[in-house]
This record gives C-alpha cells, sequence and structure tokens, in this order.
C-alpha cells in the first residue's frame, strides 16, 4: 500500500495526461478538483490489485464526455460521488473499494477525488492503460464483466440509472445519448465488480505508472535535463516526430470530439508533415507519405518539446512546438479478442492493420494477459 497526498497530485497528473494520449479529460483541472478533495487533510490509500479480497465490491467512477466541454463547462466536482452513491442504493451494498476506469488525464484524478471524499481505498490499477473514447473499450468489458447497473450523474445532482444491458457496446449507445442531454459530460458510476473480477480483468499498478512517468518529467525538468528523454525512460516509448501543429480541427460529433492535427517538422523531421486523427483521443499518427508511425491500440502522446507538459486534443493549437511520443500499449489491449474492440478496425480503419510498436509498456504493468 502506498499513499496520495497533495505532493503527489502533480506528478499523476502529468504522467496520467501523457499516458492519456490527448484524453481523458484535462489532467489540470482534475489535479485542481483532486487537491480540493484533499485540501482537508485526507489522505488516499492505494492498494495493489492482489491484495484486494474476492468478495470485495469494487466500483469504476470517473467521467464521461468530450474533453471540449470539460473544459469549457467546469463540472460541479461531486457528480461521481452521486452516481456512486445512487449505484450503492440500487444494489443495496456499499461500494468497498475504487477503481479508475481509464488512467488517461483528469479520469485518474476523479477515482482520487472520490476516494478523498468517501475515505474509501483506491485500487492501484485501471481498465485502459490509457484514454479510450468508448465504454466497450476497457479490459473489464472485454474480458467478461456485465458493464451494468451503471449511474450517470449530471452537475445538478439528477441521475440516469441502467440495469439489464448486458453488453457495453449497448450501454455506450445509451449513456452516450443521456450525456448529451446532460450537457455534453457528466459524471459515472459502473461497473461494480467482484475483487476477483478485478485482478482477473484489470491492468495493474498504473496508478503508479503514472506517478513514476510524472516523477521523471519533473525531476528531469528541476536538474535542467531533457523531460521528453525522461517521459520516454519511463514509459518505455519513443520519439515519432518533432514540429510545429501547423492546423488543429475540431469539431463536436455525436459527443465525442472528432478531428485532426497537421504537424509540419522540425529538426531532424524538417521538410516531413505528420497528420494524427483524433476521437477524443489520438488515434493514427501518419506522414504526408503515408508511412504509418503508430496506430491505437499504441499510444500516440504529444508534449511540449521544452517541458514534457502533455498537450491534450482540447488545447492542441496552432504554432505549440511538440514531441509526439508512441507508446507500446499494454499486452492486455494486444490480445485478439482486445484487438476487436480496440483496433484500428473499431475506429472505422477497416484496411489498416495492427502493427504494434517494439519495447514494454511502463515495464509490462499489463502483463496478465498474454499478447496475441
Amino acid at each position: 500500500m502506498w499513499t496520495i497526498d497533495d505532493g503527489a497530485l502533480e506528478p499523476i497528473a502529468v504522467g496520467a495526461g501523457i499516458l492519456g494520449t490527448g484524453g481523458g479529460g484535462n489532467p489540470y483541472l482534475g489535479k485542481l478538483h483532486a487537491r480540493r478533495c484533499i485540501a482537508a487533510g485526507a489522505v488516499v490509500a492505494v492498494v495493489d490489485p492482489e491484495e484486494v479480497p474476492d468478495d470485495a465490491l469494487v466500483v469504476s467512477v470517473g467521467g464521461m464526455g468530450a474533453p471540449t466541454v470539460g473544459v469549457e463547462r467546469v463540472m460541479q466536482g461531486e457528480e461521481e460521488l452521486v452516481a456512486l452513491r445512487a449505484l450503492e442504493r440500487h444494489i443495496g451494498r456499499r461500494c468497498t473499494h475504487l477503481v479508475a476506469g481509464e488512467i488517461g488525464g483528469g479520469n485518474a484524478l476523479g477515482p482520487i477525488a472520490v476516494a478523498a471524499q468517501t475515505g474509501l481505498p483506491l485500487v492501484d490499477a485501471d481498465a485502459m492503460g490509457r484514454a479510450f473514447p468508448e465504454l466497450q473499450m476497457d479490459t473489464f468489458s472485454i474480458y467478461g464483466v456485465r458493464p451494468t447497473p451503471a449511474v450517470l450523474a449530471d452537475p445538478h445532482g439528477r441521475v440516469a440509472l441502467f440495469d439489464g444491458i448486458a453488453d457495453a457496446a449497448t450501454l455506450e449507445r445509451y449513456a452516450r445519448a443521456v450525456t448529451i442531454q446532460m450537457g455534453g459530460a457528466a459524471g459515472f458510476a459502473f461497473p461494480a465488480l467482484t475483487g476477483a473480477e478485478l485482478k482477473r480483468t484489470a491492468i495493474p499498478r498504473t496508478m503508479a505508472l503514472a506517478k513514476a512517468v510524472g516523477d521523471a518529467v519533473l525531476t528531469a525538468r528541476a536538474r535542467l535535463a531533457d523531460p521528453v528523454a525522461a517521459a520516454l525512460g519511463a514509459t518505455g516509448g519513443r520519439r515519432l516526430f518533432a514540429g510545429k501543429v501547423a492546423d488543429a480541427r475540431r469539431r463536436l460529433v455525436g459527443g465525442f470530439a472528432r478531428g485532426e492535427l497537421r504537424i509540419e517538422g522540425t529538426g531532424a523531421d524538417a521538410g516531413r508533415t505528420l497528420r494524427i486523427d483524433l476521437q477524443n483521443e489520438y488515434l493514427v499518427a501518419r506522414t504526408d507519405e503515408g508511412e504509418i508511425l503508430a496506430v491505437v491500440p499504441d499510444l500516440i502522446c504529444l508534449v511540449d518539446a521544452d517541458a514534457a507538459e502533455p498537450i491534450t486534443t482540447e488545447v492542441a493549437r496552432y504554432g505549440l512546438r511538440v514531441v509526439v511520443l508512441g507508446i507500446p500499449a499494454p499486452a492486455a489491449l494486444k490480445t485478439p479478442e482486445a484487438l476487436a474492440v480496440v483496433g484500428p478496425a473499431a475506429f472505422g480503419y477497416q484496411d489498416l492493420p495492427f502493427a504494434p510498436l517494439p519495447g514494454r509498456y511502463g515495464g509490462d504493468a499489463g502483463g496478465r494477459h498474454a499478447a496475441g
């Protein structure tokens, strides 16, 4: 077990911002919210998945919606807590542990805030090892955990309860429609799973990985070393491209931020152009010559060229000088059953095969599942 206090929030926000591949909600806003919840003296206990009893009741909490809405409309702050309490009332049992649905961006900080609000322990794990835009794209669903009952909550304390839905893709359609009606962003609590299910399906020790990545970047900055190299060393990733954002196009479609970035190369990449497609997260990085540098589910991450500060999809803009990082996905996302849900074809790239980046995700925190 280890603990999260105010001093741990900054490195977790930096690391989760990088691992979020541009999505998961704004990590800066998530950090401010978690800091407010911890300010009263709360210390969040973080437990390893293997320490969770098999009969525990673990609930995943976080935020659902488009990242652009999450920045433009600041949340009230108790949406996830309200959703959790409504879920507990429905199933007639109190939650014993919390877990992040995704380690990316603000959705890594939301569970910390709820843990501070409730005093519940937080499991050092998540269900993506990054961020993804849709509910069925997590290892809980991929490996057989029932997605409902599930609850969404809006900033006014109103909740929507979903039950009797056996597959997460259907829940995604219903919950996305409700989230749009809630203003484009909502807090969620689901799934509720046993400790045994958690240990079978979750990607372990990703909260610790986010902190380690952030610690490496912040230490490099303090020592006037290369923070981008530090981030790569902590994640097992590689530099894919460096340049200046020449164009950033985003539009809100069906509750998602969709669009593309165009980056003009500098230094060793001068004279080349990189295009990155996005749907809340960065999905495909390809050069103007048609070379695919990385593709989902591998992590495509944008960071500031000088400080390695993560650049999420909603803040990417013209003129930013960036480095594009490629980080191998956790093994749990590279099995045949996972690639059917999170591979290129799941995002409409039917003719684009998944060619995995070499290397291991953060020392292979997701090694529970063998890669296919």
